[in-house]
């Protein structure tokens, strides 16, 4: 846990809580107001959570040479999350303009 100081872990874990927290209200907005594309968004965001999850981990570790997989894991799910987030955005949108036709 040396590799990184007090208040740098600090805001790994927080940001990993605000995305936790992020996930939640998007849901809930969504429920609100009966649009189903807003849980798709929600569900989207879940591999850049795995991707900082597994940052969190390889820092816990002190950055071992032995995870160095882990470090492309975490990239390829972050590629993952990024296609997944943009889906999940053009399905949004695609769905506002429906409904205003």
């Amino acid at each position: 846990m040396h590799a990184l100081s007090l208040p740098t872990w600090w805001i790994h874990l927080t940001s990993v809580l605000e995305w936790l927290a992020a996930m939640l209200l998007i849901q809930r907005y969504g429920q609100a107001r009966g649009e189903g594309g807003w849980r798709w968004l929600s569900l989207a965001m879940v591999p850049a959570l795995i991707s900082a999850m597994a940052a969190c981990t390889w820092h816990l570790y002190d950055n071992a040479t032995e995870l160095k997989g882990l470090v492309v894991i975490q990239a390829g799910i972050t590629a993952l999350g990024n296609a997944a987030l943009a889906l999940a955005t053009w399905n949004l949108r695609r769905q506002h303009r429906a409904g205003q036709a």
